[in-house]
């Protein structure tokens, strides 16, 4: 089953690609590797809440704008070179824009992480890191990054 069937089969649609905020493209192949830029909650060329995690967001909120995050960087990755092209994903890299004391960085994490393995099942198993920030870009609450090994 190709990707896109899978992401058909669970009802997800890739958005389209985010622009850019700064300097820089949504992913870069270099070998058999792409990797994407950080990807922000961006829904319909806006973000979706700003604020810190711990403070005026919650884990669940969050969660679900780490989850936006990796559809973005799909998106991404399937306009550079396809996403039937993807072997697996390798690492996960998500940013957290934390109150003062917030320490469930992995939890939020996780709203990428469970995506992925909901659509690349065992190719979805990936190396992870899970960073608290001071301030994301735009005030985002959340940042992730993905690198995928291409077949």
């Amino acid at each position: 089953m190709s990707w896109h069937a899978r992401l058909a089969e669970l009802g997800i649609r890739l958005p389209s690609v985010a622009a850019p905020v700064a300097a820089y493209v949504p992913a870069v192949r270099t070998g058999n590797l792409v990797f994407t830029s950080g990807q922000l909650p961006f829904v319909d060329g806006g973000l979706r809440r700003t604020g810190k995690v711990g403070g005026s967001v919650d884990i669940e909120a969050a969660a679900a704008d780490a989850k936006v995050c990796a559809l973005n960087a799909l998106a991404a990755i399937d306009e550079l070179v396809g996403l039937d092209s993807v072997a697996r994903i390798v690492r996960v890299v998500g940013y957290v824009a934390s109150a003062e004391g917030f320490s469930g960085q992995p939890r939020v994490v996780n709203g990428a992480s469970e995506l992925l393995g909901k659509i690349f099942g065992e190719a979805g198993q990936h190396a992870r890191s899970a960073v608290g920030v001071a301030e994301l870009p735009l005030g985002a609450p959340v940042e992730v990054e993905l690198t995928v090994e291409l077949r």
